[in-house]
């Protein structure tokens, strides 16, 4: 018999605000926001220019975050962003989505996260970075190693029941908010620099695209009008990629409690958290270092946010409060936040594998629960692949590659939303979104134009993103065709 905290599908109702909203801040805080403003620095040229790129994500973000609440009142069931899809258009469609989500958009920022937490841990035993074993032609490097482990360890959590998963994202997701909010509010009181804030303050609307190769300044193009909005797009990347996985609740719908009004709360306060949190970082950011620097200089505030060591802007912002000590601190801080990021990127992704399952266009083991009702056949499946792609080193560049195609399918759930309007308008709506039509047709837009600006200036990353999508279409046909039977 059905009690209430169990759902129709067999998962127990654990999830609570407070944990919905930690999986929403934990998974969208990885590594991304103490690295990846060395890289907007390069191509915007100008602290102004710095903070309205992590603005615009935000804002895009959350607006996003407000329509995906009401597709989740409408389908608090598990899977998410691929039942959303499934339901405004069609399984075809879902299963392309649900095909790139599994072959690289989650596995591969699972991949990628496992080996900056790995990365980092090296910092702190340097033992553990070189190389571990020799499989024949491969060669398993202690990084590697480390990635594999960690993910392996995180799957095992995530598969005796949602309890020990929702207490590692808890403890770990606030442990990295108090920590990183304590930096910040260190950088801005403690170590404010008076020579660089002048700096920034001096070309703070400056736009300019410092072009870089082989650690070495090609060229720098001052930029206008149309430039500035290229500029912007592909600055874009790395600030939304940061900003991303905000949707990873609506995974476990299922095991949320009331998520008909827990899922829509959880992703506006999250995002809203995250998105603050951000801007206030690099706010910190340029109170301490010079945006703009050399590569060839010797010390953090001559490399500035542009050519922090391998683009490690928090720990260059830290050496200037905390010195040699710098890169400990920010290591331990950096493990801390990708170990809890990676733990909600892995509960919650098993759970669009199990929808998929359901509808016969995934392993049909993976559409069954354990004894402690979560899917850890779908969890192990994940796991291995995320493992493989960190053997195989090429999780980065497919993340690169996938942009593009992340932005066309939120870009499609978000029209969902208007599809389902006319198509259901008896339909059982507990949040409405805020500003409909406006709202989502504003994300629409916007979204539009970056995915645009990014297939015409930077084509090497979106072709390949648009082959990996089109791969989905001969498989999503032999599956059907073969029901799935071989694979179960």
């Amino acid at each position: 018999m059905q009690t209430d905290n169990v759902s129709s599908e067999g998962f127990k109702r654990e999830l609570k605000l407070l944990d919905a909203t930690m999986i929403v801040v934990g998974s969208m805080i990885g590594s991304g926001i103490f690295i990846v403003s060395a890289d907007i620095a390069r191509t915007v040229g100008g602290g102004g220019f710095l903070l309205l790129t992590w603005l615009i994500a935000g804002v895009i973000t959350i607006v996003g975050a407000l329509s995906y609440g009401e597709l989740a009142g409408m389908f608090p069931r598990a899977g998410g962003q691929y039942l959303y899809l499934r339901e405004s258009f069609n399984p075809f469609v879902a299963f392309l989505y649900g095909w790139t989500f599994f072959a690289v958009i989650q596995t591969g920022t699972i991949a990628a996260v496992g080996v900056a937490f790995a990365k980092y841990t090296a910092v702190l035993v340097p033992s553990l970075g070189g190389t571990m074993v020799h499989l024949g032609v491969m060669r398993v490097t202690g990084a590697q190693g480390i990635a594999i482990a960690s993910i392996l360890i995180l799957t095992f959590v995530s598969t005796r029941g949602i309890r020990g998963g929702k207490i590692v994202q808890d403890v770990f997701t606030i442990a990295k908010l108090l920590a990183l909010t304590g930096v910040i509010l260190i950088g801005v009181f403690v170590g404010r620099n008076a020579a660089a804030i002048s700096a920034n303050l001096a070309t703070f609307w400056t736009a300019s695209w410092t072009h870089v190769a082989g650690g070495r300044i090609i060229s720098i193009d001052s930029l206008g009008g149309v430039g500035v909005a290229a500029a912007f797009g592909a600055a874009m990347v790395g600030a939304l990629f940061s900003s991303d996985a905000w949707n990873n609740i609506t995974f476990t719908a299922a095991e949320v409690v009331e998520p008909k009004r827990t899922i829509p709360l959880s992703l506006i306060m999250g995002t809203g958290i995250v998105t603050l949190l951000y801007i206030v970082a690099n706010i910190a950011y340029l109170m301490i270092l010079p945006l703009q620097g050399s590569p060839d200089a010797l010390d953090a505030a001559g490399r500035g946010i542009q050519f922090a060591a391998e683009d490690r802007v928090a720990t260059a912002a830290a050496s200037h409060i905390f010195g040699d000590t710098a890169s400990l601190v920010m290591a331990g801080l950096i493990m801390v936040s990708t170990f809890g990021c990676n733990n909600g990127l892995i509960l919650a992704g098993a759970r669009v594998y199990y929808a998929m399952a359901k509808d016969g266009l995934f392993f049909r083991s993976a559409g069954s629960l354990n004894r402690n009702a979560v899917p850890s056949v779908a969890l192990w499946v994940q796991a291995v692949w995320a493992g493989g792609l960190c053997l195989s080193g090429t999780y980065s560049d497919l993340l690169d590659y996938v942009v593009f195609a992340v932005l066309v399918f939120y870009i499609l759930t978000v029209w969902g939303i208007i599809r389902l309007r006319r198509m259901r308008p008896q339909a059982e709506r507990p949040y409405r979104v805020w500003g409909y039509p406006v709202v989502p047709v504003l994300y629409i837009i916007a979204a539009a134009a970056i995915a645009i600006d990014l297939l015409i200036f930077k084509p090497a990353y979106t072709l390949p993103g648009v082959g990996i999508v089109l791969l989905g279409i001969p498989i999503y046909f032999l599956w059907r065709k073969w029901g799935g039977a071989a694979a179960s």
